[in-house]
């Protein structure tokens, strides 16, 4: 009800009100009309995922100019990486095993209250990954390094002591 108006006039309109409030009454939909409606419509169409929106033609044009983009970077790092000298690899080759390799992030080394450092033999293969070059023949040996280790044992940082 409309308060703004003078009370003569809202008691005017209560009675036409009134009265199609009551025609109205049997054109509303029964309860539960609105929410069958709405079921029925996502199943004849179901929403879409953000991937179907792109045309086959924009997917295309996102997988070319992604592939160039590898490309170019690739062939900038190749480019401007110096060869390593032989007998030299990866990680350990520019210091000498003189800095230590994290193995994990930095947040998680900064964050370990005591670590401690322990000195090990590891199988050359399971530094393969770090660049140590592993052949047939000394694919046996084994690599003295030290480990940075927290406080539950895991390992958060090594570093290459000698390479036989």
């Amino acid at each position: 009800m409309n308060t703004d108006l003078p009370p003569d006039d809202q008691r005017a309109l209560d009675a036409p009100l009134a009265a199609l409030r009551a025609a109205m009454a049997p054109l509303n939909a029964p309860r539960g009309v609105e929410k069958e409606l709405m079921a029925a419509f996502v199943r004849q169409h179901p929403p879409r995922r953000w991937y179907h929106a792109l045309s086959p033609a924009q997917w295309g044009m996102a997988g070319g100019v992604g592939s160039t983009a590898v490309v170019l970077v690739l062939a900038l790092t190749l480019s401007t990486q110096a060869p390593l000298p032989p007998g030299a690899a990866g990680v350990y080759g520019a210091d000498q095993g003189a800095a230590f390799i994290a193995l994990e992030s930095a947040e998680r080394i900064e964050q370990e209250a005591n670590p401690r450092m322990l000195e090990t033999d590891v199988p050359r293969t399971a530094l393969a990954a770090l660049g140590v070059p592993v052949s047939p023949e000394n694919a046996g040996d084994t690599v003295r390094a030290e480990l940075l280790v927290g406080a539950d044992g895991s390992p958060l940082a090594l570093r290459l002591v000698s390479l036989p």
